[in-house]
């Protein structure tokens, strides 16, 4: 009995993982083997950085609001308890784009926030 090499099938897929590998360097981008194990780890790193760049850019939001809220002498963390205690349910990302366009607004959203803070002790 003859040696089977699954011929057209076999030749198909490697020429998926070859497309798939192209513009990788050196032998990634040539050889069969190394192109293959390339495009699993490149697969799994897209999945996985696909996710922190969403976490990055919640970062970023929060850092413009840290700023924002501290020139106008509040703290971030006291801003959103704030806006929490006042029913206003806008994500961090509108936030502070109210912050970079509209100043006025969010001079209006820290003064409602710095209204419903907690009272301490100190002050009662």
């Amino acid at each position: 009995m003859g040696r089977a090499t699954y011929g057209a099938a076999r030749h198909r897929k490697k020429v998926r993982v070859l497309k798939d590998a192209k513009g990788f360097r050196g032998a990634a981008g040539k050889h069969w083997r190394q192109g293959k194990e390339t495009i699993i780890r490149a697969g799994v790193n897209a999945y996985r950085d696909r996710r922190l760049h969403k976490r990055s850019y919640r970062g970023l939001w929060i850092t413009r609001l840290t700023a924002a809220c501290r020139m106008r002498g509040l703290q971030y963390s006291r801003f959103i308890y704030g806006l929490s205690a006042a029913g206003i349910e806008l994500n961090r990302k509108m936030l502070s784009e109210i912050a970079i366009f509209a100043p006025a607004d969010f001079d209006a959203l820290v003064n409602l926030a710095k209204k419903h803070q907690p009272r301490t002790a100190a002050a009662a």
